[in-house]
């Protein structure tokens, strides 16, 4: 009878898993004892042969029908279950599909995106009136953009680029290390997947060239510092014909001398004297498109804050439109002549009497 340990057990799963959860439970044991990660650790690598050769047999539905039957006596060899269930065949194979999911897979091609151009941002400074209400604004953004003497594919005219002979087009190359096996960026193409035996003396065979681009960007109502509007393709060109990049708008609202913004609300100051305070009064107090009654009730302290409900901003979100929140400051009188001096006199001695 085998002394070695139940496949199913090894891999920590139950004997109806699917092949999707037994794949992902290979793939956590096999990343936690792979050699390359416990260099000179005999016991992780004798625990990595033994999780991969339950693997090889349990994701094949032949050898794990006779595994289920026989057990490791159905799979091993001169029992119908092949040669060696850990040959280092069987490892390459298994680690290609592992980590073909970090290294692009089944070759990276012209769709590998190794020649995508890159993608820009740009910091455009508004007022608090144009972010509130919208713009269409003009931007000057120095990018590279498709050469005009080979049209992008980086060839002298009349002559067009070919497949890479090292990859075959493919723009990757397989490493074989003993059983293990990743691909990497073609060293020949560097991951494009052609080369070009006849540059354009423009671009030097890249397909683009530094210039600067003027863009209408159109501003929605309501954006505030942090918001971004993507310009689809307006990035850097590709390299020889790849796809371009994108260009970010960010946003930053400048201070204004008024108002403070907070989301959809706005906030702003307003000094009154202290007759107006302590008696009330009606006072104009500003919002963004003129100005707006508030009425001050007696007592009012410095630092009383009052809400005008709907004055303030409609967000680009939708939200709002929020309030406009108008903070009171008594003022200190000052430069007061003799008659103003006395009657305050006379008020602070009232003071005390009460």
């Amino acid at each position: 009878m085998s002394n070695k340990e139940d496949y199913y057990s090894l891999l920590n799963v139950e004997r109806d898993v699917a092949g999707a959860d037994l794949k992902k439970a290979y793939r956590r044991l096999a990343m936690k004892y792979h050699p390359d990660r416990n260099p000179g650790d005999k016991t992780s690598e004798a625990k990595f042969k033994e999780i991969s050769e339950a693997y090889e047999v349990l994701s094949d539905q032949q050898k794990r029908s006779l595994y289920d039957q026989y057990g490791h006596a159905g799979v091993d060899a001169g029992h119908g279950g092949g040669g060696g269930a850990h040959s280092a065949a069987g490892f390459a194979d298994v680690f290609s599909d592992i980590f073909g999911d970090f290294f692009g897979g089944e070759g990276g091609g012209h769709g590998s995106g190794s020649n995508n151009g890159a993608d820009l941002r740009y910091s455009l400074e508004l007022s608090l009136e144009q972010a509130v209400d919208g713009a269409d604004v003009k931007i000057k953004v120095p990018t590279l953009v498709k050469c005009s003497g080979c049209h992008g594919s980086g060839a002298k005219s009349g002559s067009k680029p070919i497949n890479c002979v090292t990859c075959g087009g493919m723009g990757q190359v397989r490493m074989q290390q003993g059983f293990f096996s990743i691909q990497q960026p073609c060293p020949k193409c560097h991951g494009q997947g052609q080369t070009i035996s006849d540059p354009c003396r423009k671009c030097r065979g890249q397909g683009r060239s530094e210039q600067t681009k003027t863009l209408s960007v159109k501003i929605p109502a309501g954006v505030d510092t942090g918001d971004r509007i993507r310009l689809s393709g307006e990035g850097e060109a590709g390299v020889q014909g790849g796809a371009a990049g994108d260009l970010y708008v960010q946003i930053e609202v400048e201070q204004h001398n008024v108002f403070e913004r907070d989301g959809a609300d706005l906030y702003c100051e307003k000094t009154i004297n202290i007759s107006s305070a302590a008696l009330g009064d009606e006072i104009m107090v500003p919002v963004l498109k003129g100005k707006i009654k508030l009425k001050i009730p007696k007592e009012t302290q410095t630092g009383k804050l009052f809400r005008l409900r709907g004055k303030g901003i409609k967000t680009v979100r939708g939200e709002g439109p929020g309030d406009l929140l108008c903070r009171i400051i008594v003022m200190t009188p000052t430069n007061l002549n003799r008659e103003q001096k006395k009657l305050l006199q006379e008020l602070g001695k009232s003071f005390q009497k009460s």
